[in-house]
C-alpha cells in the first residue's frame, strides 16, 4: 500500500482535467468507478459555475463534491454544503472599478445565476464555458442575489490588465486572484479552493495526508497547500509549480488520469 492512502481527490478542470478543448477524456468514467470501489471521493474544483461542472460530470454528478466558483460554493447532491458570501455593496464597488478599466467585461456570480451586462459577442462566447446559467440584464450593480464572486475578462491578459489595478484598489479587503490568463476573480478574503478542501477534511472525515489534487493557475494554490499529494500540471504556470510536490503530464496528455491510475494500479499490488 502507498505510504499514505488517500481518500479524497481534488482536480481543477480547465488546463488540467480538461484537454485543449476543454473536454472531459470518457475513460474518466471507469477511472471514477475504480476510486469509488477503494472508497476515495473524487471532487471537481474549478472555476466554473456549479451548473458548468453538472453537465461535464452529468453520469456520476449525483454522487460527486463539487467546489465550484474557486472555492465559493460547496455543493452535494443538489444541497449547498459551504459557501463563502460577499456584501453587496462591496460587490457594487468591485464592478465600478473593473468597468473603469478599457475593454474589460464583467460577469457577477450568485447563489442563483451568473449576470452580465455585456453586449460583446467575444466575451459571451468566452463567458458561456464555464457559466451555462447566466442572465443578460440591464445593470449587474442592480442584481438582487447572494454573491459569491466577482469575475472579471480581459482578452489581451489578466496579469497586465486586470490584477495589478484591481488588486491595489481592493487586494487588502477581498481575495484578488489570476484564475487564467483572461481572467481575474474577486472573493471573500476567506474564500480558496484550500479553504473549500480544508473544510471538507474536517466534515468528511479525511486529512491533509489523505488528500490529491491537481492544478494549473494561481487559483489552485491554496488547493495545492491542502494536499499532501500535490501535483501541479506540467502545463501549469511557471509560478504555480512550486507550491506542489509533484509535476503531473500535461492536461493534453491525459496527466490527472495517468497519476490517478498508477496510483490505483499500486494499490492493487498491495
Amino acid at each position: 500500500m502507498p505510504k499514505n492512502r488517500v481518500k479524497f481527490i481534488a482536480a481543477d478542470m480547465d488546463g488540467t482535467l480538461l484537454d485543449e478543448k476543454g473536454q472531459l477524456n470518457p475513460s474518466f468514467f471507469d477511472l471514477y468507478q475504480r476510486l469509488i470501489s477503494e472508497g476515495a471521493y473524487f471532487c471537481a474544483a474549478s472555476g466554473r459555475q456549479y451548473s458548468s461542472l453538472l453537465s461535464l460530470f452529468a453520469p456520476v454528478a449525483e454522487q460527486m463534491y463539487f467546489i465550484a466558483e474557486n472555492g465559493t460554493l460547496v455543493m452535494h447532491q443538489g444541497k449547498e454544503v459551504y459557501s463563502s458570501t460577499m456584501d453587496s455593496m462591496s460587490v457594487r464597488g468591485v464592478i465600478e472599478k473593473a468597468k473603469a478599466i478599457e475593454n474589460i467585461h464583467v460577469v457577477l456570480c450568485g447563489k442563483k445565476s451568473a449576470y452580465i451586462d455585456t453586449p460583446c459577442p467575444d466575451a459571451m462566447e468566452e463567458i458561456k464555458k464555464y457559466y451555462h446559467e447566466c442572465k443578460m440584464v440591464n445593470d449587474i450593480a442592480e442584481v438582487d442575489d447572494e454573491f459569491i464572486k466577482v469575475a472579471i475578462l480581459h482578452f489581451d491578459g489578466s496579469e497586465e490588465h486586470i490584477y495589478p489595478p484591481i488588486n491595489s484598489a481592493f487586494g487588502d479587503k477581498f481575495k484578488v486572484v489570476v484564475s487564467s490568463s483572461i481572467w481575474v476573480d474577486v472573493m471573500n478574503p476567506n474564500a480558496s479552493k484550500g479553504e473549500a478542501i480544508r473544510y471538507l477534511q474536517q466534515a468528511l472525515d479525511f486529512s491533509y495526508e489523505e488528500t490529491m489534487s491537481f492544478g494549473d493557475y494561481f487559483n489552485d494554490v491554496e488547493m495545492l497547500q491542502a494536499s499532501y499529494h500535490s501535483y501541479a500540471m506540467e502545463n501549469a504556470h511557471p509560478g504555480v509549480k512550486p507550491y506542489a510536490r509533484n509535476i503531473a503530464p500535461s492536461n493534453t496528455e491525459n496527466g490527472v488520469i495517468q497519476v490517478i491510475e498508477s496510483y490505483l494500479d499500486d494499490l492493487s499490488k498491495d
